[in-house]
């Protein structure tokens, strides 16, 4: 099993910038697929990018394409989201998440369910 933390939610204007980190614990974090969601009340929660354990496949909702990028540090155990061009519909509480299998091939899952370890959340709030 793998513990993550997300961190670096806060409120901004529209236009802004914000680079979210998920700290994770666990022998296989470095294994695994990671991926950034997002959740707004009354809503199911929804995919925002994807990136391979090897970092090689990076995968964007297309509400976000050309304004977030995410990125890894296996190393560090680390996943960031860097979210530019803020729009005040990008407001939710945003997770970080991890694959449920090691060493998996193919795309990077779009489905919440195909993940077995969630942080705690953060949130983000864009005024207009």
């Amino acid at each position: 099993q793998v513990q993550l933390a997300e961190s670096g939610g806060g409120l901004v204007q529209a236009g802004d910038s914000l680079r979210l980190s998920c700290a994770a614990s666990g022998l296989t974090f470095s294994r695994r697929s990671a991926g950034w969601f997002r959740q707004v009340p009354g809503k199911e929660r929804e995919f925002v990018a994807g990136i391979s354990w090897s970092g090689g496949q990076i995968y964007y909702a297309d509400s976000v394409k050309g304004r977030f990028t995410i990125s890894r540090d296996n190393a560090k155990k680390m996943v960031y989201l860097q979210m530019n061009s803020l729009k005040p519909e990008d407001t939710a509480f945003y997770y970080c998440a991890a694959y449920r299998l090691v060493l998996a091939s193919g795309p990077v899952s779009f489905l919440p369910l195909e993940y077995d370890s969630w942080g705690q959340g953060t949130q983000v709030t864009v005024s207009s």
